[in-house]
C-alpha cells in the first residue's frame, strides 16, 4: 500500500527530502504523496523514511492503495534502473523493507 499524508501534517516539509522516488510534494494545505511513485520505501530502508522523519507522525499506510512488497521492489527497480546496491541486494533478497519487521 502507499503511504499517505494525513491532515495533520504542519507543513514542515522535512519528509520531501527523504523519499527516494520523489513522491512527494507540497500541496494547497498538506504535503502529498503520489501512490503511484511510493514505494514504501522497499529497497532502501526498514521503514518508510517519511514517517521517521515526520514530527507528527502524519505519514500512515493508506489502506485505499493495498500493495505486497513484492510490487513495490519491482516499481522501486523501474524507477532506479541503474541502481546496482539495489539491484544486488533483490537479487539476494536481502533488501530492507517495512514488510521484515
Amino acid at each position: 500500500m502507499a503511504t499517505y499524508i494525513t491532515s495533520d501534517c504542519i507543513n514542515c516539509g522535512a519528509c520531501e527530502p527523504e523519499c527516494p522516488n520523489e513522491a512527494i510534494r507540497e500541496g494547497d494545505e498538506a504535503y502529498i504523496i503520489d501512490p503511484e511513485l511510493c514505494t514504501e520505501c522497499v529497497g532502501f530502508h526498514e521503514t518508510e523514511a517519511c514517517q521517521a522523519v515526520c514530527p507528527v507522525e502524519c505519514c500512515l499506510p493508506d489502506p485505499k492503495h493495498l500493495e505486497v512488497e513484492k510490487d513495490l521492489l519491482a516499481r522501486a527497480m523501474k524507477f532506479h534502473p541503474n541502481d546496482a546496491d539495489l539491484k544486488k541486494a533483490a537479487a539476494s533478497n536481502q533488501f530492507p523493507s517495512r514488510f521484515r519487521k
